[in-house]
């Protein structure tokens, strides 16, 4: 309670500094009139009879913060956001939104839907969210729902990004964009957009590349977008083709006392991940009267996933007998052919994981919205269906290694037999939605929704040296999730809403593959058996205030403000759970409810020659106090106790301790100027508070220390067609780590036995760039 008083005494200085706030905040300005409400584009109201509050980006607000990449903007600028590093990759970020996740890691609990121009984004294998995919310069604009929104379907347990990417009408024009700086990091983006009032066409290619701050962290990312377009007065058709080829290095947490010698430090290397996707999509909308219009998509996603991780190894000489090696139970290995492994120093000490997910993905929505009055109320109906298959081939090989000096890896080109997975997979995805928002009073909007998610996997081991099929299995998960809210508009300028949702997500083929405490697998790559697990619930409350002191701005300017409280329980909520005879194997389960509650606060100003003619300034906040803790108790392998055998011991994790990773304040604020509208000046700056380590579940052992951290960006422009700009990232070059988790880094390192593993945040950096637009 006294976290909560301080919290919310903070939150009234938030409030009471309106006049600190920010243009590219995304709370909804005044021009901000309607909000599309469903995946598809289509169904639009007013913003103020939505019962949540809703952030949004624009392609301008992108361009002018010039951060490289949607999460990034989001992390620096919505809020109850923040970033994980896990990976320590600029573009395989960590994002997590009232304390849920989308992540393109494998084994977390991914809490977030992600849609392109209404087609679902998370990856059909692990829910996953590849960050890397998208050209941030291909962005129109972007919306954050908050809340267990039913509508958008499976993930939305915290939250649903909804990304548009523009067309040849939305973005009319020509542009080359150029960029370099530290760490030999330039970027190269054309984006050429045309229409003739009937055809239009938008092409987006992108070259990105750095050497990385982090040593053997180079990364290169080509990306292309291209829509073809057509509309007249009742319809529209888009066409939409995107590719990518990426390679990704990221070399991920390393052992505490190693970054107190070297903050550029790895611990074992290469940590690689090359991303090769295809997206075709076809989605339009025809209007039957100027009150019905039906909209639909349909689309083929392919994405071929290869990683390969340098780790250290499980295996040993046996102690029994020294000719052979033996993994961590005694066991002498033996090798894909069945063949015991002879001990050598070619196959000691390190181990080359690797893994190949080839994903094939299609479906379609399609969706009805009916704008009629209802008994001479205003009234907006949306109904829509969806289906989605998805066909999965994973495959995942240890081969035996040594260190180099450098602890990278050699293979010894001799493979772990038990570790070798072919897994292939099937997902079929029905779902049915209905969103209508009626307005009782024109102050009085009263709003329910609900969707009908119906999923069935199939799961078959192709792996022969497997003779009883241990990851074969057939899975049925179908719920309906309700949704109802109010909005009261108190006066024109204060307006007041309230909800409840639910919305579910279904355990993953990757979780499914991994869940038998008998026989813990090594995530993510050596699945053993497939116990059934239940899917997770979430069912939220939340509450707000929100409005405007336009009329004390003057020249037009405006100022708005938000207040509100969410609460938010997962039932039969899953993690990984440690197990086995290391701390880097375990397995995933149901470990009853987890609860996430909250306050948030944002604040954002504009005023137009504030203290002369050639001045305009802009101003932003967010504030957010986030309670993240486990409602039940289980038991979790505990993160640095061993017994008398040198074997980790269990610890009890208790109804209120910490989830870890997620930080309970986070504040950010921002100020900038236009001077003679041709120079722009932007500072901005972030406070994360501190999170327990991952594997700490229990709470047993210190934090990781919060951060501040602050940015800077400039602008001038010469005319509408040149413009040079730069920014300054970590100005007072703070040393932060944005993510722990616990390993054991002593068996490559010696006496290196703390455990705690960190991801360094980037040093100060600066880049400077041309943008030509014609």
């Amino acid at each position: 309670m006294k976290k909560l008083a301080l919290a919310t005494l903070g939150l009234l200085g938030v409030v009471s500094q309106t006049l600190f706030a920010e243009e590219q905040i995304p709370v909804d300005l005044g021009e901000v009139e309607v909000v599309g409400v469903t995946p598809i584009p289509g169904s639009f109201i007013s913003a103020e009879k939505i019962p949540a509050n809703i952030q949004t980006i624009s392609s301008e607000q992108l361009k002018k913060a010039q951060t490289i990449s949607l999460a990034d903007y989001m992390n620096r600028n919505l809020g109850s956001v923040h970033v994980n590093e896990a990976q320590n990759n600029p573009l395989q970020p960590d994002i997590s939104y009232r304390g849920f996740v989308a992540s393109p890691l494998l084994g977390l609990p991914q809490g977030l839907s992600t849609y392109v121009n209404g087609v679902r984004f998370n990856e059909p294998f692990g829910d996953t969210v590849n960050w890397d995919l998208i050209p941030q310069g291909a962005i129109d604009t972007m919306a954050l729902f908050p809340g267990s929104n039913p509508v958008y379907g499976l993930n939305s347990l915290g939250g649903s990004i909804s990304i548009k990417t523009k067309t040849g009408f939305s973005a009319p024009g020509h542009q080359l964009e150029v960029y370099g700086g530290s760490w030999d990091r330039h970027s190269e983006e054309l984006t050429s957009g045309w229409n003739n009032g009937t055809w239009g066409y938008f092409l987006d290619v992108h070259n990105f590349a750095e050497n990385g701050w982090r040593n053997f962290s180079p990364t290169k990312a080509k990306q292309v977008l291209g829509t073809l377009s057509w509309q007249n007065d009742r319809g529209n058709l888009d066409l939409t083709l995107a590719a990518n080829d990426n390679d990704l290095r990221g070399n991920g947490a390393v052992p505490i006392q190693l970054l107190e010698q070297n903050r550029k430090a790895v611990f074992t290397h290469p940590d690689q991940t090359v991303t090769r996707m295809f997206f075709s999509q076809l989605s339009g909308s025809y209007s039957l009267t100027d009150a019905i219009q039906l909209s639909g998509n349909a689309y083929f996603r392919q994405n071929r996933i290869r990683t390969f991780n340098g780790d250290d190894s499980d295996y040993d000489e046996c102690e029994s007998n020294a000719a052979f090696l033996c993994d961590e139970d005694g066991e002498i290995v033996e090798d894909i052919n069945g063949k015991q492994i002879a001990a050598s120093d070619d196959l000691i000490g390190a181990t080359n994981n690797t893994s190949a997910t080839q994903m094939r993905s299609q479906g379609g929505t399609l969706q009805a919205v009916f704008d009629q009055d209802l008994f001479g109320h205003q009234n907006n109906l949306t109904v829509g269906s969806s289906y989605d298959y998805a066909k999965v081939h994973f495959a995942s090989d240890t081969e035996l290694a040594k260190l180099t000096a450098d602890r990278g890896t050699i293979g010894g080109n001799v493979f772990v037999d038990e570790s070798k997975v072919r897994l292939h997979t099937d997902t079929s995805t029905v779902g049915v939605y209905l969103t209508d928002s009626f307005s009782i009073t024109d102050k009085l909007t009263a709003t329910i929704g609900g969707r009908y998610n119906y999923s069935h996997i199939n799961m078959t081991d192709k792996y022969i040296n497997d003779p009883e099929n241990t990851l074969n299995g057939s899975h049925t998960f179908e719920r309906l999730n309700p949704s109802a809210g109010l909005t009261y508009q108190v006066f024109k300028n204060l307006g007041v809403y309230g909800s409840y949702s639910e919305s579910a997500r279904a355990p993953t083929p990757m979780e499914l593959s991994c869940a038998d405490p008998e026989a813990p697998c090594k995530l993510p790559n050596s699945f053993v058996a497939d116990p059934p697990l239940n899917q997770v619930v979430a069912k939220t409350w939340e509450a707000g205030v929100r409005g405007d002191l336009n009329r004390l701005i003057p020249n037009q300017g405006n100022l708005k403000w938000n207040l509100g409280f969410f609460h938010t329980i997962n039932h039969d909520d899953i993690i990984f759970n440690r197990g086995g005879d290391s701390v880097s194997e375990g397995y995933f389960s149901n470990v009853g409810q987890t609860r996430r509650y909250g306050i948030e606060s944002g604040a954002t100003a504009n005023f137009p020659q504030l203290f002369s003619t050639i001045d305009d300034w802009h101003f932003s906040t967010n504030y957010t106090y986030l309670n993240a803790r486990f409602q039940d108790s289980f038991d979790i392998q505990h993160p640095t106790a061993v017994d008398a055998n040198d074997d980790p011991i269990r610890a009890t994790v208790s109804k209120g301790d910490r989830i870890p990773g997620i930080p309970e304040h986070i504040f950010k604020a921002s100020i900038g100027v236009d001077l003679w509208q041709k120079f722009s000046l932007g500072i901005n700056g972030t406070y994360s508070g501190n999170r327990a380590f991952r594997g700490d579940e229990a709470n047993l052992t210190a934090k990781l220390g919060g951060y501040w951290l602050f940015n800077a960006t400039a602008e001038y422009r010469f005319n509408k067609h040149l413009t040079l700009f730069g920014k300054l990232d970590n100005i007072f070059d703070t040393h932060y780590n944005s993510f722990g988790v616990y390993g054991q880094a002593n068996e490559v390192l010696p006496g290196f036995d703390d455990g705690r593993f960190v991801s360094p945040g980037a040093p100060r950096a600066g880049w400077i760039g041309v943008r030509l637009n014609l």
